[in-house]
Formats: structure tokens, C-alpha cells, sequence
């Protein structure tokens, strides 16, 4: 009688993505359990491969061809039933592989990395290696002058102040030239906080009615229900007296919060609540300390999990509640592969475990808000804000006007007159410009080109802090030159404005200003959101100027003031939901201001004071918002009242990407006349993407919209495979993505 293991491999395609059969050798046997990881001979030449076992049987006869697994790598299984099961759904839903759906669940994927932050410096003859004649690129000479300048610093920083690539400083090293070494990086980054109250959670009626429906519903089997609340109504509190009831029972808690900015003012709260029952889940971790984290759920030493996005997986097997705090932000969705969304994880969790999902928002999503007025969901509502909290007076500037009236200034007269008032009155105000960088773009006057990166159809931008221009995209930088590119001419100027810029500018007007800039550049550096924050809460600064991480669930008690510069930028693009997006921005981040005991008011610039979105963001009007928005989604058929699958093909060639696409609308043509006739779906394009070229490869798109039943899924499916067996698409991945 011989054993035989069923096993997902690694790094296959979807087209080829089932389970191999392997014969388990005698001497593995006993070591060998459904969850293990193993390592196998894949193909006609036998390469190694990981795999997991999913499945092992026993067969009196083996085919002489099966092929024997080579090692164990894990004896005690990394997967429950439950996971296993979790990972079938991800596969059927988002047309992921098996493994990667598994892979996913695992802190850092399946390796954990050194406790370290990899750092560089000099060696101790590198001078007297450069005057021995050791040749050297332009490129590596300018990290070294950097590196001898600064004297040490992590090979991370050096690549972003230098624009030079990892492969740069690492032939460095190869030379003799620079050496490397590991900082030590603590495990435990939180555990110096300490208890400080577990006292009762008064809560208001309103509130007392949500939790006492919530609680109700998680008694009675669990199921979803949307929690929308004005901000700063107290949804907090609610959650509190839920987990306090939940975490009795000893079944796990989830709490998901859109951004790693947000986790630490969400983590102190609960640390200082439950202590060591907190684990914590996000990407600001090393690898060593998310595996830590979770080995401390997967042991039972930890009840409570709060992290962003991958806190959906933690590997509780008795869940009783998630939160899904803000669950309309678009960072719950994942960009790669399984581009799972984590509310849809959440549900299926919560249906398996018979647990209490809550969805949390002032601007709940369309899709579940319309789910909620629907009956799917249960609705609980919170319309006032908590304690003497008022919403804030806010005033609508026409930028307009401000430029009409000599205006040059990205700031109006009115906000930088409340600014210097706020300043010197000892309150905080918080300002939202979502560009980040200097200048958004630098053109020639000569010839009117557009520095862009060679690599994507998208303008660089420039960086005062480094002296470069960026690519948001693929990080391609080059130090800034007024000579232009394209003509050679000394006449390059710079256009637009962003985060850095504005904070010269607000400095420069404003002396007596202590400001603090938050966006993507300046939280470059480990926990750098929570020490900044918290300086900000401490009121070590004036003023926080910032992109859109400063927008959402920020409570600070002394910040006053809000303002938002270019609030209409996100108006007139071309996805059909720009106007929830810029009402979700607008409502939320003047939702920051007059949190406390003192009275809040809020400036938003614009160009379009006459804009609808402007005007009902600014009453933080969410119900009149969604019944205007939600007609247009019908009569346009957008979601909810459709789902919307797009199929996003890439190659390094231009001719090939768009050759396969037609290829594929015409594969789906035929599918959905003959086979598929019972299939009902609305297709637009193929089209180039809107950044047409990222990182060197050309990207075209086919977006349909459908309903996301099994039918339709196993068409997709069918095409999926069909178009991967096509010899002619060799070198053009096809990628769905479900909105």
C-alpha cells in the first residue's frame, strides 16, 4: 500500500494550476500531514519546486511515472481544514493559483527574514582602493561620495537620496569598496506599552441602541451589518464594549483599519485596553516580527489582532467578531496577486465561524450602504457627534476668484489668515494636499516637453529634498538639470505643486509655524507614522500638511482647523467613481477638525464652488450625496448595480499586448454567442490603460461588467485557460481583477 500526496506547486501559471500527485517515499511517511510544505521534482527536467500537501490517499497501485517528493520542509502542518478552505474560495474567486492563495496567509509569505535593517558604510581602505586604479561607474562614484559624506546609513536611503539601484551598491561591495551590515531590529516594538484602563465604556443611547442591536445579532449567529456614523460620533466606543463582550467568550477578534498611518493610534487604544492579548498585523513589521505576531494568535496567546488589510487572515480558529474600520478605502483591495478585498475575506470568514462582521464608516461604500437599505446587511446609525462634540463650520474659497484677484499663492487669503490666527491662539490645524514631491511636473519653454520616465508614459516629478525627479511609478530618478532633454536648451520650469513645495510656502508665510509633513517621502522610515504622530499629538508642531493618509480616522482634541487645497482634483477623471471618491476625501478629512471641546471649522479651496460633491461634502451629507450618486449608477449600470471584472494584459512588447487583446475580446465574443448564451455582460474595449507604460511594459484592458455569479466565473475560467495554452500569447500576462 502506498501513500500519495496531492500537492499545489509554486510558481505555476493559472492554465496548468491543479493538484500533482507525488508518491511519499517510505521514510516520510509518518512526517508527512495535509498543510505540510514539501519540496518536489516539477517538469520534464525535474526542477525543484515547493509545494503544500492538500490532500493524501492510499492506492494498492502506483504508476511507475510518479514521481517521489524529495524533502519535508515543515513537519507540523502551516494550514488548518478551515485555511485550506479559504484558499479554494480565493482561487474560484479572484483566479489566483492555489499556493499563492495559501502563500498569502503566511506571515511574509513562507520565510522569515533576518531581525536586521541591512546597512552600508565605507570600508576601512576604500580610499586607498580608489587610488590603487579600482575602476568604478559614474553611477557607483556618485553613491560612494554620497556614503563618504554621510558616513553610514541603510542601503535604502542611500538608493533614494542617489537615485542609484540596489545592483549599484551591491558592486560597490563586490569592489571592496563599501561594507555591509546587519542592524539589529527588535521583535516586539510594543511592548513597553502598558494597561492603563479597562474601565466600563459609557456610551451615549444612540450609541447603547447600535451596540445593543450588534450584540443581539452576534448572539444570534453573526452575520454583516454596517455601522455608519458621522465622524467622530463614537463608532470607537462601540467597538470597545463588543470586543469586551466578544473576548469573554474566548472566540478571536479582528480589527482592520485602511492604513499602516492609522495603526498606531488604533493599536495604543486597544494595548492600553488589553495588554498582551493585542497581536498586531501590518507591513511596518519585519518579517521576524509579523511571524512572531503570529505564532502568538496561531498559539492562543493572543485574542485581539489589529492590523491593515493581511490582519484578515489571522489565524484564529474560533472567530467571533471582525471590524472593518472605513471599509469604504480602496486599500482593503489588494493590487497583486490573489487581488482578493479584504471585506469579501471578512464575510466569508464570518459565514464559516457564525461570527459578527462589522462594516464602519461615515461614508460607508455604495456597494454596501445600498446592501444595508437592502436588508442584506443590518443598518445601525450614529448621527451625532459623541460628548459636546459639534461638526465644524466650513467655508467653500473659489480659487478662482483668489487668482483673479492676484492671488499666486497655492493658499487663499482667507486659510493663511485662519492659519496665523490658529498658530497664535496655541491650536492645531491640519491641511490636505494629495500630491506629494515638490513640483508635479517640469516642462521646457522652449519646446514645451514634459521631463517623463522612460520607462512609463507618465510625468516625473520633482523631489526638493533630493534634488531629483521622481517616477511615482516604477521609482526611476534622475538629479534635476534645467537643460532640457528633448531640445537642450537651459529653459526647463517647474509647474504644480505638492507637498514639499507647499511647506516652503506655508513657512515662509507663516515663520512662527511649526510644521510637520506627512506623506509617502517623509514616512520613508520604520514606525516613522507613529513617532510623527504622535509628536503632532504631543503639540511639538503647528500645522500637518499632508496627502491623503492624513485625511482619515485621525483624532486629535487641539486641531481646530482644516484646510484642502485643489479639493476638485479628483473630480473629472474618468472613473465612474471619482465623485464618491472626492466626497469620501472631503467628508472625512473635514471630519478631523473640532473633535474636542473646542469648536472646529473647515476651508476647502476649490475651482468649482458651484460643484454639488463640494457643497454636500462640506455639510457632511452622506444620505442626499448617495441618493444623487446612486441614480446615475443605474441609469449608467455601475456598481452596485453590476460588478465590473477588468482584464488587464501587460507584455514588454507594444505589438504583442495589443494583438493578445484583441485575440481574447474575440475568444469572449464567440464564447458569449455560443456556449456562454445564457451569459449577460456589457463590454468596453479593448483599451490602453490610462498610464499606458509602467516599468517598460505596455498595458492594454478589456473592462466588463457582469454579474460576479459561477456562471460567469467559469467562463472567465474556460478563457483564462484557453488563452494561457495559446502559443501566439507567450510573453503577455492576462491578469482579472474584480472591483
Amino acid at each position: 500500500m502506498a501513500t500519495i500526496a496531492s500537492v499545489a506547486l509554486q510558481n505555476v501559471t493559472y492554465h496548468i494550476d491543479k493538484l500533482y500527485d507525488y508518491l511519499v517515499p517510505e521514510t516520510h511517511v509518518d512526517e508527512i500531514q495535509v498543510g505540510c510544505r514539501v519540496l518536489v521534482p516539477f517538469g520534464k527536467v525535474s526542477s525543484e519546486r515547493e509545494g503544500v500537501v492538500l490532500g493524501l490517499r492510499q492506492e494498492d497501485e502506483v504508476n511507475a511515472a510518479l514521481k517521489e517528493i524529495s524533502a519535508v520542509l515543515t513537519k507540523a502542518p502551516l494550514f488548518t481544514s478551515k485555511q485550506i478552505g479559504l484558499a479554494e474560495y480565493m482561487k474560484e474567486q479572484t483566479f489566483c493559483t492555489m499556493y499563492d492563495a495559501l502563500k498569502i496567509m503566511l506571515p511574509g509569505g513562507k520565510k522569515v527574514s533576518d531581525k536586521s535593517v541591512k546597512m552600508c558604510m565605507l570600508s576601512e581602505n576604500a580610499f586607498q582602493r580608489l587610488e590603487e586604479g579600482v575602476k568604478v561607474t559614474p553611477r557607483q562614484m556618485e553613491a560612494f561620495e554620497e556614503l563618504s559624506r554621510i558616513g553610514t546609513c541603510s542601503v535604502s536611503e542611500l538608493c533614494y537620496f542617489t537615485g542609484v539601484s540596489t545592483s549599484v551598491v551591491n558592486q560597490l561591495e563586490k569592489k571592496n569598496l563599501v561594507e555591509f551590515y546587519d542592524k539589529e531590529v527588535f521583535r516586539n516594538p510594543y511592548e513597553s506599552t502598558r494597561v492603563l484602563s479597562n474601565s466600563e465604556i459609557l456610551l451615549t443611547d444612540e450609541q447603547q441602541n447600535a451596540y445593543n442591536n450588534l450584540i443581539h445579532q452576534y448572539e444570534n449567529g453573526g452575520g454583516t451589518s454596517l455601522l455608519y456614523g458621522v465622524t467622530g460620533s463614537g463608532k470607537t466606543q462601540v467597538y470597545l464594549r463588543l470586543i469586551d463582550e466578544v473576548s469573554k467568550s474566548g472566540r478571536g477578534v479582528i480589527v482592520m483599519v485602511p492604513e499602516i498611518a492609522l495603526t498606531p493610534q488604533t493599536l495604543r487604544l486597544f494595548k492600553e485596553r488589553y495588554g498582551t492579548k493585542v497581536a498586531v498585523f501590518h507591513s511596518a513589521l519585519s518579517n521576524g516580527e509579523r511571524y512572531d505576531e503570529w505564532k502568538r494568535v496561531k498559539q492562543g496567546l493572543a485574542s485581539i489582532v489589529v492590523g491593515t488589510r493581511s490582519a484578515v487572515f489571522a489565524p484564529f480558529e474560533n472567530l467571533g467578531l471582525i471590524i472593518m474600520d472605513e471599509e469604504q478605502e480602496h486599500t482593503y483591495k489588494s493590487e497583486q496577486s490573489p487581488r482578493y478585498h479584504a471585506r469579501n475575506i471578512a464575510k466569508y470568514r464570518a459565514a464559516e465561524d457564525g461570527a459578527l462582521l462589522v462594516l464602519a464608516s461615515a461614508t460607508p461604500s455604495f456597494e454596501s450602504y445600498t446592501a444595508a437599505v437592502n436588508g442584506k446587511y443590518t443598518l445601525n446609525k450614529l448621527i451625532n457627534r459623541y460628548g459636546n462634540a459639534e461638526l465644524p463650520n466650513v467655508e467653500v474659497i473659489d480659487m478662482g476668484k483668489e487668482r483673479h484677484d492676484g492671488n499666486k499663492n497655492e493658499i487663499s487669503r482667507r486659510l493663511l489668515s485662519e492659519l496665523m490666527r490658529n498658530t497664535d491662539e496655541g491650536h492645531q490645524s491640519i491641511i490636505l494636499l494629495n500630491r506629494r514631491g515638490y513640483n508635479t511636473f517640469v516642462a521646457c519653454n522652449s519646446c514645451g516637453s514634459v521631463e517623463s520616465c522612460p520607462n512609463c508614459s507618465i510625468s516625473l516629478t520633482y523631489h526638493r529634498a533630493n534634488d531629483r525627479l521622481m517616477c511615482h511609478y516604477c521609482g526611476y530618478s534622475v538629479p534635476f538639470t534645467t537643460k532640457c532633454s528633448s531640445c537642450g536648451e537651459n529653459d526647463v520650469r517647474y509647474s504644480g505643486a505638492g507637498t514639499q513645495l507647499f511647506e516652503e510656502e506655508v513657512a515662509k508665510l507663516i515663520p512662527s509655524a511649526r510644521i510637520l509633513r506627512m506623506d509617502a517621502d517623509t514616512t520613508m522610515q520604520k514606525f516613522s507614522y507613529d513617532e510623527k504622530l504622535n509628536a503632532f499629538r504631543q503639540g511639538e508642531y503647528d500645522i500637518m500638511i499632508g496627502t491623503q493618509m492624513v485625511a482619515k480616522g485621525l483624532d486629535f482634541e487641539n486641531v481646530t482647523l482644516v484646510g484642502v487645497l485643489s479639493a476638485d482634483s479628483q473630480l473629472y477623471n474618468d472613473d465612474y467613481r471619482s465623485m464618491e471618491t472626492t466626497f469620501d476625501l472631503l467628508t472625512q478629512v473635514v471630519g478631523r477638525a473640532g473633535r474636542g471641546k473646542f469648536k472646529g471649522r473647515a476651508i476647502i479651496q476649490t475651482v468649482s464652488p458651484e460643484n454639488e460633491v463640494i457643497k454636500l461634502s462640506s455639510r457632511q451629507d452622506y444620505e442626499t450625496f448617495y441618493n444623487m450618486e446612486i441614480a446615475m449608477r443605474r441609469a449608467m449600470v455601475y456598481p452596485p448595480y453590476c460588478n465590473i471584472c477588468t482584464l488587464n494584459f501587460q507584455s514588454e512588447k507594444e505589438e504583442k499586448v495589443q494583438t493578445s487583446a484583441v485575440w481574447f475580446m474575440n475568444l469572449l465574443k464567440e464564447a458569449v454567442e455560443k456556449e456562454y448564451k445564457d451569459v449577460k455582460i456589457i463590454v468596453l474595449g479593448p483599451m490602453p490603460e490610462r498610464v499606458y507604460k509602467v516599468a517598460n511594459k505596455y498595458r492594454f484592458r478589456i473592462i466588463i461588467k457582469c454579474k460576479n455569479n459561477r456562471r460567469f466565473r467559469e467562463m472567465l475560467s474556460d478563457l483564462l485557460v484557453q488563452f494561457g495554452k495559446y502559443g501566439k500569447n507567450s510573453g503577455v500576462s492576462l491578469v482579472p481583477d474584480f472591483e
